[in-house]
């Protein structure tokens, strides 16, 4: 039986319908990603699911008892508790108290498998974790479905491939939108396209859907052309001579205002933005040096130390590191907006620079989006010459209307789209961008990854779009804690893999280390021929290794199940079981590590 579906459903905000007889159906176990276009109705349509708002029309039916937990897109600016109030607000919101208790055992294992700080007020956190402590919320009330709203907004790469691999193991139903198109094609395993109005299934992965939904579109682009033509030969028929109309065919006149009909409720596809970047002059070779730089906010600890580079034109780079590290603090050092402690920035000549915020501090929410862009005239200059500030706007899909409309009332992915039409009008041979890709639809995103990827001047960027940073940059810049900044030529997957193996050599030193015994107490030592005894033993490893990593799935997956916290004394020992697991397969692989580097 579905969880939920809708049947039939209609629904608008004064504009044109978000859903236009939309109707479709969620079953248990279903991981879904739901893509579309920026103000397709996306947002509303979670809404509506999760039971906030009502349908103009139709019909959205439920299994008895569904349990729906929603991650929304904004992060609320204040939430009075602590993380551990917060997180247990969702067990207690389970009306049947044995299912209460439940989850409070399983609110406990979120504070410590999501690694949160659960003494510290809600407030104080940045914005990437208060979204793991609603989601952690969300989870505690161990809902059938869960929604997802842009899950990856304002999280650091770390904290997305953590959020990956928890709902990897989560067993209910997820419907997420993300425009991360490396998440979306990990968490789902099929699409909901919402196009004009519509929701369509494709049971495929993400990357599969992109293929059949361009044949799809290139299909029905055939079909709405081979139908204007057929109405053209009508209308034509129609406005023949006087005789012609005298004998004309009654049947075929109706067929003829049929096909008006039609033709009026059509819905064509959403244009693509269109834009281009306007490049300014060549500069010098040298765009800037940074030479043995610092900084620290007042009593804090470093964010830079001691951090000197050269920034050559033509360079592209990343920055990495998670969030809170100092990578936008790093930027506005480089640009000249904040003073070293201590080092010295020099910048070449001739630079123009273009800064995207990713607070959009530029834009003046009281102002009109058409205002925005041009106070003081209709008028803007861009790379193809003058043009009216309206039309202007409408290449990036905003209407008349709306480009007369304040700031304030557009959405976070209009007024990206609003900035990056403000970034663009501004000549330019350096590009910063600071997390750009937050609530972008991926079409836009799409066209800004190609601008940046032509761009023919200097790029540094933030962001935490994996697919974005490895089509767009060339190195990274890695901040590694306590204000180090590496740098690595490479794309991200080579950065991690680089990083995993430095962390397993760092672990096998560590191991090594500890593992040297103290002189003269006659326990083995490295080079040391193994006994016999030692030679059984590392046969066996791989058998025994194998079966506590049997029994430590087993145990996670028993974890997720519900049933087991019927039990209390049962959840405790399954509890209690997982650490001391971790633990000795550890020392499983530590031990195998050590016999095999020696001589048999």
């Amino acid at each position: 039986m579905a969880l939920l579906a809708l049947h039939d459903v209609t629904l608008s905000h004064g504009g044109p319908r978000l859903l236009d007889g939309a109707s479709f159906q969620i079953d248990p176990g279903d991981r879904l990603g739901l893509v579309g276009r920026n103000g397709a109705g996306k947002t509303t349509l979670m809404r509506l699911l999760s039971g906030e708002i009502a349908p103009d029309s139709g019909a959205v039916e439920s299994s008895r008892g569904l349990r729906v937990g929603i991650l929304p897109q904004d992060v609320p600016d204040a939430l009075d508790g602590s993380v551990r109030d917060i997180v247990l607000a969702g067990a207690r919101a389970n009306p049947d108290a044995h299912a209460r208790a439940e989850a409070g055992l399983v609110a406990d294992r979120l504070l410590t498998r999501m690694a949160l700080p659960e003494d510290a007020p809600f407030n104080s956190l940045s914005a990437g974790m208060r979204r793991r402590v609603l989601l952690a919320r969300e989870l505690a009330c161990a809902p059938d479905l869960l929604l997802l709203d842009e899950p990856t907004n304002h999280l650091d790469v770390a904290s997305i491939e953590f959020l990956e691999g928890f709902l990897a193991s989560w067993r209910g139903a997820i419907l997420v939108v993300s425009h991360d198109r490396r998440f979306i094609q990990r968490v789902a395993t099929a699409i909901l396209d919402l196009d004009r109005g519509k929701i369509t299934r494709w049971d495929c992965p993400y990357e599969k859907f992109l293929e059949r939904k361009e044949a799809w579109l290139e299909a029905e682009a055939s079909a709405n052309a081979e139908f204007d033509k057929k109405l053209a030969r009508e209308e034509a028929w129609l406005r023949q001579g006087v005789k012609a109309r005298r004998c004309r065919n009654e049947g075929r006149v109706r067929a003829l205002q049929k096909l008006r009909v039609e033709r009026r409720s059509r819905r064509d596809q959403a244009g693509l933005v269109r834009a281009g970047i306007t490049a300014a002059g060549h500069g010098g070779e040298k765009v800037l040096e940074a030479v043995n730089v610092s900084f620290s906010w007042p009593g804090q600890p470093p964010l830079v130390r001691d951090f000197s580079m050269r920034l050559m034109r033509g360079d592209r780079i990343g920055l990495l590191g998670p969030n809170g590290s100092g990578k936008t603090t790093l930027l506005k050092l480089l640009l000249g907006e904040l003073a070293p402690a201590s080092g010295v920035v020099k910048h070449g000549t001739n630079l123009a620079v273009a800064y995207y915020d990713q607070l959009r501090a530029q834009l003046d929410p009281a102002r009109t989006v058409a205002e925005n862009l041009s106070p003081d005239s209709d008028h803007v200059s861009t790379p193809s010459g003058r043009r009216h500030v309206i039309t202007y706007l409408g290449d990036f899909l905003f209407p008349p209307d709306r480009a007369r409309s304040p700031v304030s009332m557009l959405s976070g992915g209009e007024r990206n789209r609003l900035l990056l039409a403000k970034l663009l009008l501004r000549p330019a041979n350096v590009l910063v961008l600071d997390e750009p890709t937050n609530d972008l639809d991926i079409e836009t995103l799409e066209l800004l990854e190609e601008l940046v990827s032509e761009f023919p001047g200097t790029v540094l960027l933030v962001s935490h779009d994996r697919a974005f940073l490895d089509n767009v940059t060339t190195s990274y810049l890695v901040f590694e804690g306590g204000g180090e900044i590496r740098e690595f030529n490479g794309d991200y997957e080579s950065w991690r893999d680089a990083r995993e193996a430095r962390a397993a050599a760092d672990a096998k030193a560590a191991s090594g280390v500890a593992a040297q015994p103290p002189a003269g107490s006659g326990a083995p030592v490295a080079g040391k021929k193994l006994s016999n005894k030692e030679k059984e033993e590392l046969s066996g490893l791989p058998a025994r290794i194998e079966a506590l990593e049997a029994e430590h799935a087993a145990l996670v997956e028993r974890l997720n199940d519900p049933g087991l916290y019927r039990d209390p004394a049962a959840a405790k020992l399954a509890h209690e079981r997982l650490p001391a697991l971790d633990a000795e397969i550890h020392r499983a692989y530590s031990r195998w590590s050590e016999l095999e580097e020696r001589p048999s």
